[in-house]
């Protein structure tokens, strides 16, 4: 409770900035320069007005003031699943990323729903957010065209753009699908399985597109795709029940699954419920890399992308876009093979030929800017 100098009482439920001014004995201007521009105010009137502030529980009204500005102080995202640590990861790094700027990210999942994409891209331009960063779901032509017309600035994440009309960043996946078929090659296995889905999902697709071109180079012949519906650990799970029911020799010698969730389901279903040896009857790698992968019952090996860089790249992709939204630029990130227990030998890192920057060189070059190839 605080009383005014005129005697009138005033609680700290929906303090206004008039109920601040009178508790502080100054103008409602004064109170919104302490809020938004202090150093214009004198040190004393500083103090007086701040007191009043925490007296009252005053909380601004962001709402109106993004209204006024025509702009909030947030940055949304939109990624696949908050429940995989990848996207956790990404989520992290455009965080710290964004509050080095002063700004705020709000994160969702669509769950590769192309409703609830449109629903959260309809609420953050109804926030008048800085810019989206978002991960598109999958089988949805008109996905783009939605984004563009959201009329903030878009960076797509984990997704190549693919064309000049929008930012992205991402990771060279099928690259990473050839690192992890050629390793697994390399150690003498033959009868190799991609496990992932669902089959629409591009980065499921690009990442058995490598895989297939390394069996290709290696074996001569494609590799056999065990598709998923999803991409978690009950998927992994139900894929290792699927190959236990085969007889043993016909059974692959090595499993290359599209992410570690996956992988982690794989491994707990081949070696505790199916009594498999891993490795040494089947060698078994992820991808993303995430902090689970290490600590598996059976170390896990994983193609490692760099997400925390993700989410930094990203946002400051979406600032550069806020700057100049006619210079749309595409940033690839190279994957990194992490050699673990799962898949012999010894543990180790064999790099991809990746580079620290962002901006590395690459295979099939991608310029930082579209039209100067």
């Amino acid at each position: 409770m605080y009383r005014f100098s005129n005697g009138e009482e005033a609680t700290s439920v929906g303090a206004s900035v008039k109920d601040v001014a009178a508790a502080a004995g100054v103008s409602i201007g004064t109170v919104s320069n302490v809020l938004n521009q202090p150093d214009r105010v004198s040190a004393a009137t500083l103090t007086r007005v701040r007191a009043a502030i925490e007296e009252l529980g005053y909380v601004r009204n962001d709402a109106a003031r993004q209204l006024r500005a025509g702009r909030s102080l947030s940055i949304g995202f939109i990624a696949l699943d908050l429940a995989n640590p990848f996207f956790a990861a990404v989520a992290k790094g455009a965080q710290e990323r964004a509050a080095e700027e002063g700004l705020f990210v709000l994160a969702a999942a669509s769950n590769d729903t192309p409703e609830r994409e449109v629903a959260y891209l309809d609420h953050f331009r109804e926030q008048r957010v800085v810019g989206v960063l978002v991960t598109p779901a999958s089988g949805d032509p008109g996905a783009l065209a939605r984004l563009e017309a959201v009329g903030a600035p878009i960076v797509l994440v984990d997704r190549d753009a693919g064309d000049a009309r929008l930012s992205s960043v991402s990771v060279d996946d099928v690259h990473g699908g050839y690192l992890a078929v050629s390793h697994l090659l390399g150690t003498g296995r033959r009868r190799v399985v991609f496990v992932g889905g669902p089959p629409t999902l591009p980065q499921v697709i690009d990442r058995l597109a490598g895989a297939r071109r390394a069996s290709a180079e290696v074996n001569g012949s494609d590799l056999e795709y065990m598709a998923t519906t999803e991409l978690t650990v009950m998927a992994g799970r139900e894929a290792a029940a699927r190959i236990l029911e085969r007889d043993p020799i016909e059974r692959p010698d090595a499993v290359f699954c599209a992410n570690d969730l996956v992988a982690i389901g794989m491994l707990q279903g081949l070696s505790i419920s199916g009594g498999v040896r891993v490795p040494a009857d089947i060698a078994l790698i992820g991808y993303d890399d995430i902090d689970f992968a290490a600590t598996a019952i059976v170390p896990l090996s994983s193609v490692r992308q760099p997400a925390v860089q993700i989410g930094r790249a990203a946002v400051e992709l979406l600032r550069e876009q806020d700057d100049d939204p006619a210079q749309p630029r595409r940033v690839r990130f190279m994957p990194e093979l992490v050699i673990r227990e799962s898949s012999r030998p010894s543990p180790a890192v064999v790099t991809s030929g990746a580079h620290e920057h962002p901006r590395s060189d690459h295979p099939d070059p991608v310029h930082d800017r579209e039209g100067a190839r």
